[in-house]
């Protein structure tokens, strides 16, 4: 299960593992729209393997689970993470690296 979380996390610039009821989740999401990136967002709670690929995101160390963000097909983390980064001014040319922004 990890290959296909590896897998998915490198089908576009940005992908985030998310659940549509958590909150923080949603913070994320909207963080990256209003930055005008389109990410491929999982909803771990609407797949079908969700719970599996959940498990595999906890094996790789993500903890909490979601959100898990992947910048370039690298994992960056989570809300603390994405956060953090956003402070120091560091995510938005981290986006333009992976080609996620194009200003």
């Amino acid at each position: 299960m990890e290959r296909a979380v590896a897998r998915l996390a490198s089908e576009r610039p940005v992908v985030i593992f998310s659940k549509s009821s958590c909150c923080m989740c949603h913070t994320i999401k909207t963080l990256f729209s209003d930055f005008g990136v389109n990410p491929a967002v999982h909803e771990l709670d609407e797949m079908p393997r969700g719970r599996e690929i959940e498990q595999a995101l906890a094996r790789l160390g993500c903890n909490p689970t979601v959100p898990t963000v992947f910048i370039g097909g690298e994992r960056v983390g989570g809300t603390n993470e994405i956060m953090t980064l956003h402070l120091n001014r560091s995510l938005i040319p981290m986006l333009k690296r992976a080609g996620a922004l194009w200003v």
